[in-house]
């Protein structure tokens, strides 16, 4: 299956001004102008003001994103790992935001690493283990697991008819949307920091790895899901695998 449920914009998109002001800028003032680099699926935008080194997360009122759950979560992760510290979040009448600094990187899905798909796989699979491996699940207090995630779900007979989960594996702080475009690699292709943290929380690292692989194809094409998990340091599992995928699907 391929889908595009998120990606760089294609065409214009007007800056809110509440994200200017965030910034410091008017329209008029920033330059380089703040500009869009990335809608997702639930209605979400995020802006970079590069002259500042901020990226401005934007939630339109009436949309499902909690800001202010990955704001949490960021800041917890910061402990342990790479990923952009948060500088303010909010929200009012017109919507929410997070404002973070950048960090050093491209993401994994850019012109770049589009054309050394390989290699960002790799650096993607070793990327999510070193996540794994440094967030501590005793000290999380956030959790993805099974049951809270089929209790957010509208179909009740499409969860009913997942069935049980298969026996955990191992128990890791997941990243919650481990989508190949959330990991940032430098220009030796080294993975340097992950973003998208909004779901962040305790599962079986199959419930990442599952989705990871899969972005593959969505992102590069088929042929990378084994280079990805051989890069994280582990056999597929096709039973874990068709699961965390099929409750990915659910929402």
């Amino acid at each position: 299956m391929s889908r595009a449920l998120a990606g760089a914009p294609t065409g214009p998109v007007e800056v809110p001004d509440q994200v200017y002001a965030l910034v410091g800028d008017a329209p008029f003032v920033a330059d380089p102008p703040v500009r869009a680099v990335w809608r997702n699926e639930d209605g979400g935008t995020t802006f970079v003001a590069p002259v500042h080194g901020l990226y401005v997360k934007w939630a339109p009122a009436g949309t499902p994103l909690d800001l202010a759950a990955e704001a949490e979560r960021l800041r917890w992760a910061a402990a342990y790992t790479s990923v952009p510290p948060v500088v303010q979040h909010g929200g009012d009448d017109e919507g929410s935001w997070l404002v973070t600094r950048a960090v050093p990187g491209r993401s994994a899905v850019d012109p770049v690493w589009l054309a050394r798909p390989l290699d960002a796989v790799r650096a993607v699979g070793w990327g999510l283990r070193a996540l794994h491996d440094a967030l501590p699940v005793a000290d999380c207090p956030f959790t993805w697991s099974v049951d809270e995630r089929l209790a957010r779900v509208a179909d009740r007979d499409a969860a009913r008819r997942l069935g049980p989960p298969p026996p955990v594996d191992r128990l890791v702080v997941c990243h919650g949307d481990p989508c190949v475009p959330n990991t940032l690699l430098d220009d030796a292709g080294e993975w340097v920091a992950h973003v998208d943290l909004g779901r962040l929380g305790v599962a079986d690292r199959w419930a990442d790895l599952a989705v990871a692989t899969w972005s593959t194809e969505w992102n590069y094409g088929p042929g990378y899901e084994e280079a990805l998990l051989e890069a994280y340091g582990i056999d597929p599992d096709p039973e874990r695998t068709a699961y965390y995928r099929a409750l990915w699907d659910l929402g």
